[in-house]
């Protein structure tokens, strides 16, 4: 007679095939602990601009295109507010300090200004809103679209892939809607700390020191939900995969390495930052001197810029999560 395995067995070996962290039992390290093959961060870097380059014959035309789109769809920062903000910053620096401010330190804080105050685009209304996130969807969606295809020595035009990248669109948004649901813990620190700042709660040192645990407990909880969630809408724009099966698959990849992703996000801000500061400061130096002239006063030199590392950047993000995504499956 043969002896049936109990439903303890039976719950036991369905505990053990869920893989660790999926149930109340411990997890040894041994258990999730994978050898790391990755290249480092520098590697990394480098081998992402190097593989735009490499396919420059497709991305400089999506590029076009896209800044193209930006400026029809969602408009250029106005040149005339450009102005009034230098003006504004050397009368300001006059009166603080007495002296002009020089040209480096002048660009410098302009590039900044801009940025953070909204000024990459027109007019921030929710249909410009709307555009914005549209395109870069597209940017996301073509940008993986051409990467994959060329990694595999599959020769493609830019046609193929801006007719066939928008395939798994709805899956994407669904993702971001996924996405969007694990910010919840960061929203309610932004609306706490609102809070906490109108009534002075941070005033007294224990509930200054009760909000920092909160707000960490909060960030932590985010970024480990997000970890799995950008690498899943990259995984999710491969064929006939869809949006459950994308993070389950994303949340294995990342297993016992949700650390060291973040700390390659914190190295791609850094690449993104010094790349701008390399690039758009002298630009600004240069719109600068050539605004002496009359003729070109009325020249959004600046804007346009504005717009194209503004759809370069989006590309390059692209293409380093990309790679990063496949170091994961080559493991």
């Amino acid at each position: 007679m043969v002896k049936k395995p109990s439903k303890t067995k039976n719950l036991k070996k369905k505990v053990l095939e869920a893989g660790p962290h999926k149930s109340f039992r411990r997890t040894y390290r041994e258990d999730y602990l994978k050898e790391d093959k990755t290249p480092g961060m520098m590697h990394h870097i480098i081998m992402s601009f190097q593989l735009i380059l490499k396919n420059w014959k497709l991305f400089l035309p999506f590029l076009i295109i896209v800044v193209v789109l930006n400026i029809v769809l969602i408009g250029l920062m106005s040149e005339s507010t450009y102005v009034q903000m230098q003006d504004t910053l050397d009368r300001n620096s006059q009166e603080a300090t007495g002296e002009e401010m020089s040209g480096m330190t002048k660009a410098g804080i302009m590039l900044i200004s801009t940025i953070t105050t909204g000024g990459l685009a027109g007019e921030s209304k929710e249909v410009t809103m709307a555009f914005s996130a549209l395109i870069f969807l597209m940017i996301w969606l073509v940008t993986i679209f051409i990467l994959r295809h060329r990694l595999a020595k599959n020769n493609i035009k830019l046609r193929d892939a801006l007719y066939n990248a928008m395939t798994p669109l709805i899956s994407t948004l669904v993702l971001f809607l996924i996405a969007l649901i694990q910010c919840i813990p960061i929203f309610l620190l932004i609306i706490a700390y609102s809070a906490a700042v109108q009534t002075d709660f941070l005033s007294t040192p224990f509930y200054a020191l009760m909000f920092v645990a909160f707000a960490a407990l909060m960030i932590l909880l985010s970024g480990y939900l997000l970890s799995s969630s950008i690498i899943a809408l990259v995984a999710v724009t491969a064929p006939g995969l869809y949006p459950v099966v994308a993070l389950s698959t994303a949340s294995e990849l990342m297993m016992g390495k949700r650390i060291k992703f973040i700390m390659r996000l914190i190295a791609l801000i850094l690449v993104i930052g010094l790349m701008w500061a390399v690039i758009m400061i002298p630009l600004i130096l240069f719109d600068m001197a050539m605004k002496q002239f009359e003729w070109t006063a009325g020249i959004p030199f600046i804007p346009i810029c504005l717009v194209i590392m503004t759809c370069f950047t989006e590309i390059y993000a692209t293409t380093y999560l990309f790679l990063y995504y496949r170091y994961l499956l080559e493991e």
